[in-house]
């Protein structure tokens, strides 16, 4: 197949994004919020998923299921923004305009996938 550099783009954007839940697991894990369990296992599993989907979007007959992960996935990640928001020690010291910013964001990710479909 013959891939734009924009879609090259945003595979390489997960791969990179689900290996840095391996390099700096800290980071992901103070942004977890309280009310989910197990969460180291939560950072492995969502690095695990963006790395896959990452790839899966490469491959010909897994390329459509994989872009719906990845929209499932930023809806599902939502609940992490938005809690980066209400608690203090989650925004990481993040300006809140920056994160309230993200929001959209992840709705603009979410198209961009949807628009390889």
């Amino acid at each position: 197949m013959n891939y734009s550099w924009h879609f090259l783009l945003m595979s390489v954007m997960y791969i990179l994004a689900g290996v840095m839940h391996f390099i700096k697991p800290k980071a992901y894990l103070r942004i977890m919020p309280r009310y989910l369990p197990f969460h180291r296992l939560l950072v492995i599993l969502s690095g695990i998923a963006e790395i896959l989907l990452g790839i899966g979007i490469l491959i010909a007959p897994l390329k459509d299921p994989a872009i719906y992960g990845i929209i499932i996935m930023l809806v599902i990640f939502l609940t992490v923004h938005f809690y980066m928001l209400s608690e203090k020690k989650a925004s990481a010291g993040i300006p809140a305009w920056i994160l309230i910013l993200r929001i959209p964001l992840q709705f603009g990710l979410m198209y961009w996938a949807y628009s390889y479909l």
